[in-house]
C-alpha cells in the first residue's frame, strides 16, 4: 500500500497504524483457522482468544467474565496475564455492587476508557478491582449471544492511560463475537455429547434388554427389532427385518380401531394382550404396549413396540383358577357337610336336652342327689356341645360369606348389661371381680344385636377362662370414627409372637392349654369374622404374664331413622303359673319321636291339651277336628312340597286366628319365614331350653 505524506512523521504513524492493522487481522484469521474450536472444549479456546487477545493489544490482561445463571453477577471464566503468562478464573463482581458499570455494558457496543480510574462508568471498581491490579485503561467489549448480553472481554492496560482507537475498539468487538462462537460451539459439543451417549444407552438397553422391543414404520413394517423379541418368536433380525408385525400377531375384533385412536392422538398408548405366534407354530401369550413415535414435523412416523412374553405367568394364572374352584368346591363341600351333620347332631341333642330339663324339674317324679348331680351333667355337656356345634357352623357361613346380618339400633348399655348378667356367674364362680365402664357419649350403635351379643360374650367368656385371679373388665369408648368395646384382664397373657395365630380357628397357642382350659379355638376367629362382617375389627394388647386387652371397634353408620330399637323380652314377665291356662289345645307337629314325647310330656304337665302327630297327613283336616289355639310346627316338614303345608297352615290359621311356631335349627331362615308370614307367627330354635318354650306359648296363650 502506498500513501502520500508530508513529511516523515506522519509517515511513521501511518505505518504503524497499518501495521496494527495487519496484525490485528492476522490474529482474527488465525483464531477463525483454529481447529481448538472444533473440539467444542471451551476452557482452552477461551486460553488461546485471551492470549491472541493480550500479544494483539499489547495490553497486560485479557480476561473473559461470564454471567451467571441468575444474571446478578459476572464470573472470571478466564484471565491471561501477558507478563507472568499464566491463566486463572474464579473471581466474581456482583451486580449490585457496581450497578454504573454494569449498567454501561447492556447499553453499548464498547466501553473504551482512557482514565478508568476516574471515568464515571469505570470508577466503582477502583478501589476494589482497577487500584489493586494497577489498570489504569480499560477496553471492554460484551459479549452477545441470542440476542442478549451473556458477558464481557476485559482488556486491561497497566501503566500509563492509553488512548483506545477505533481500530482497537473493533478488534476488542471481534474477539467478544469468538468467545460467542466459542461458546456456541462449546453448547453444541455438549449437546451432541449428550445425543451420542443417550443414544448408546438407547442402543445398549435395546440390545440387552430381556423384554421384547420392535420398531415399525406407519404401516407396520418392522425396522428394527432386538434379540429379545427375535428369540421370543423364533425368528432371526434378517428373517424379520421389513416384515409387518400384522404377519405375526393374532388379530381380534376392535384392533384396527385402537390403531385408529393411537394414530390420531386420542390415546398416548395401546396396552393390551395378544398372542403372537412362534415360528414353530405355537402361540405365545404377550402383554403389547404400542406407542407412537412422532416424526420431525410432529406427524405419527413410528411404532414402538414393547412385547413382554407373559405365557408362563398366564399358565400360573389358569393353575391358580383351577386350584380357587377346586378350594371353592372343597369348601362348599366341607359348609353342606357341617349342615348335615349339624342336623345329625341336634336331633339326638334335643331328646339329651329336653329330656335331661324334665328329670331335673322333677316332672316325672322325685330325683335324688347323685340322679340329680347326674342330670345336670348331661345337661351342661349337651349345652356346651352344642355351643360347638353353633359355632362351628357360624364360622363356616362367615367364611363363606353367606351370613347376613340383620342391623338395627341397639342400646349399647343394654347390650353390655346383657353380656356382663350372661357371664357374671362364670366370673363369680372363679372369685374374679367383674367390673365395666361406659362412655356416656356411647349411646347407640347399629349392629346384629344377636351378634353383638355373641362377640361380646365371646370376648369376656375367653377373658374369665384364661384369668386364674384378679379382675375381668368391659370398657366401652365413644371414638371419633365410631365405638370401641375393649375387655380387659389381669390373666396369664399372650407372647407377642403368637398374635399371628390368634384368631386361626381351631388353634390354640399352646398345645399344654388343651389339657388345662377346654375350647375348640373358636371363639375368637369367630368374633373378628363377625366384627370384620360389621365393617370393624378385633385387635389385641397383651403381655405374657400381665394379661390381655382385646378391642372390638364398631364404625360409624348413618341412616338410621329407619331402624327400630330393639331391646331383650324379659321372660320372667312372660311366666305365668299353670292353673291360669284353661286348658288351652296345642297341636305338636314334630317327626322326631324323642322330641316329640319331651314337648308332649312337659307341655301336659303345663296344663296344655296337647295332640302329637309326627306327619303332616290331612293336616288341615287335623286342624278343623282338634281345634287348637296354638300349632307347633317342625320345619323339616316344608321339604316336602307336595303337601302344600305352607298354603294350608295360611289358610287355616287365618280363618281361626291360629298362633304358629315353627321349631328348627337355623334361626336366620326361622326368622325370615316367621317374618314373612301373619303378625301370629313366630319361631323357637332348637334343641329347645324349658325358658324359651314356656316364654313363647305364654305370649300367645296367656289371655
Amino acid at each position: 500500500m502506498q500513501l502520500a505524506v508530508v513529511n516523515d512523521s506522519k509517515q511513521e504513524i501511518v505505518q504503524i497504524k497499518e501495521n496494527e492493522q495487519r496484525k490485528q487481522i492476522q490474529s482474527l484469521v488465525q483464531l477463525a483457522r483454529s481447529k481448538t474450536f472444533q473440539t467444542g472444549n471451551l476452557k482452552a479456546t477461551l486460553q488461546e482468544i485471551t492470549e491472541v487477545a493480550a500479544n494483539t493489544l499489547a495490553v497486560e490482561r485479557v480476561g473473559v467474565w461470564l454471567y451467571t445463571a441468575d444474571h446478578t453477577a459476572i464470573e472470571c471464566s478466564n484471565l491471561y496475564d501477558l507478563r507472568k503468562k499464566i491463566y486463572t478464573s474464579g473471581q466474581t463482581l456482583f451486580k449490585a455492587s457496581y450497578p454504573i458499570y454494569f449498567q454501561s455494558l447492556e447499553m453499548e457496543r464498547s466501553l473504551a476508557v482512557n482514565d478508568a480510574i476516574n471515568d464515571t462508568k469505570t470508577q466503582e471498581l477502583a478501589a476494589s478491582y482497577l487500584k489493586v491490579f494497577g489498570i489504569t485503561s480499560l477496553l471492554d467489549a460484551p459479549i452477545w449471544l441470542g440476542g442478549r448480553v451473556v458477558g464481557v472481554v476485559c482488556n486491561e492496560h497497566v501503566g500509563e492511560m492509553r488512548q483506545w482507537t477505533v481500530e482497537e475498539e473493533n478488534f476488542a468487538s471481534s474477539i467478544a463475537d469468538f468467545v460467542a462462537l466459542a461458546i456456541e460451539a462449546s453448547d453444541r459439543h455438549t449437546v451432541q455429547e449428550a445425543l451420542r451417549k443417550s443414544e448408546a444407552q438407547f442402543r445398549a438397553i435395546f440390545e440387552r434388554s430381556s423384554i421384547g422391543i420392535g420398531l415399525a414404520d406407519i404401516k407396520a413394517q418392522i425396522v428394527d427389532i432386538n434379540p429379545a423379541l427375535c428369540q421370543m418368536l423364533g425368528y432371526s433380525r434378517e428373517e424379520l427385518y421389513g416384515k409387518y408385525f400384522s404377519d405375526y400377531i393374532s388379530p381380534q375384533k376392535g384392533d384396527l380401531e385402537l390403531y385408529k385412536q393411537l394414530i390420531s392422538g386420542m390415546r398416548d398408548r395401546i396396552e393390551i394382550e395378544k398372542h403372537f405366534r412362534h415360528k414353530n407354530g405355537q402361540l405365545v401369550w404377550t402383554n403389547l404396549s404400542i406407542s407412537m413415535i412422532p416424526g420431525s414435523n410432529g406427524t405419527p412416523e413410528f411404532f414402538l413396540a414393547i412385547i413382554e412374553d407373559i405365557t408362563e405367568r398366564k399358565q400360573t394364572e389358569l393353575k391358580l383358577r383351577a386350584s380357587q374352584a377346586a378350594a371353592e368346591a372343597g369348601n362348599r363341600a366341607k359348609n353342606e357337610f357341617l349342615a348335615t351333620m349339624s342336623h345329625e347332631l341336634r336331633t339326638p341333642l334335643n331328646a339329651i336336652m329336653g329330656l335331661s330339663q324334665l328329670l331335673q324339674q322333677g316332672m316325672v317324679g322325685s330325683l335324688n342327689e347323685k340322679q340329680q348331680e347326674y342330670v345336670s351333667c348331661i345337661y351342661s355337656s349337651g349345652e356346651h356341645l352344642l355351643a360347638i356345634i353353633n359355632d362351628i357352623l357360624d364360622l363356616s357361613k362367615a367364611e363363606a360369606g353367606t351370613e347376613e346380618l340383620l342391623l338395627s339400633t341397639a342400646s349399647v348399655v343394654d347390650l353390655c348389661n346383657y353380656a356382663l348378667s350372661t357371664v357374671r356367674d362364670q366370673a363369680q364362680e372363679k372369685g374374679l371381680k367383674l367390673i365395666s365402664e361406659i362412655d356416656p357419649q356411647a349411646e347407640t350403635c347399629k349392629v346384629d344385636i344377636r351378634r353383638m351379643k355373641q362377640m361380646l360374650i365371646n370376648l369376656l367368656t375367653n377373658a374369665i377362662k384364661f384369668t386364674p385371679a384378679g379382675q375381668v373388665s368391659l370398657e366401652i369408648k365413644k371414638v371419633p370414627e365410631g365405638i370401641t368395646f375393649t375387655v380387659g384382664d389381669t390373666g396369664i397373657g399372650i407372647d407377642t409372637n403368637q398374635f399371628q395365630f390368634l384368631f386361626e380357628p381351631f388353634k390354640q397357642l399352646d398345645s399344654r392349654l388343651n389339657r388345662q382350659y377346654e375350647g375348640t379355638g373358636l371363639g375368637l376367629a369367630l368374633t373378628r369374622k363377625l366384627a370384620r362382617l360389621h365393617g370393624g375389627d378385633v385387635t389385641v394388647e397383651s403381655k405374657l404374664g400381665e394379661g390381655s386387652r382385646f378391642t372390638l371397634f364398631l364404625p360409624n353408620h348413618v341412616d338410621l331413622t329407619t331402624d327400630t330399637n330393639l331391646s331383650d323380652e324379659n321372660a320372667n314377665k312372660l311366666l305365668t303359673s299353670p292353673h291360669q291356662l284353661n286348658q288351652k289345645r296345642i297341636l305338636l307337629i314334630e317327626a322326631e319321636e324323642n322330641i316329640g314325647v319331651f314337648l308332649q310330656d312337659y307341655l301336659q304337665i303345663m296344663g296344655y291339651e296337647v295332640e302329637w302327630n309326627n306327619n303332616v297327613d290331612n293336616f288341615g283336616g287335623k286342624i278343623k277336628k282338634f281345634q287348637p289355639n296354638l300349632i307347633l310346627l317342625d320345619t323339616n316338614f316344608f321339604a316336602i312340597k307336595e303337601t302344600g303345608l305352607l298354603q294350608t297352615l295360611k289358610q287355616e290359621a287365618e280363618g281361626q286366628n291360629l298362633a304358629v311356631v315353627l321349631m328348627g335349627v337355623q334361626e336366620d331362615e326361622l326368622r325370615e319365614l316367621s317374618a314373612s308370614q301373619a303378625d301370629n307367627y313366630d319361631y323357637i330354635v332348637k334343641p329347645i331350653r324349658i325358658m324359651q318354650l314356656e316364654s313363647i306359648v305364654m305370649r300367645y296363650l296367656s289371655t
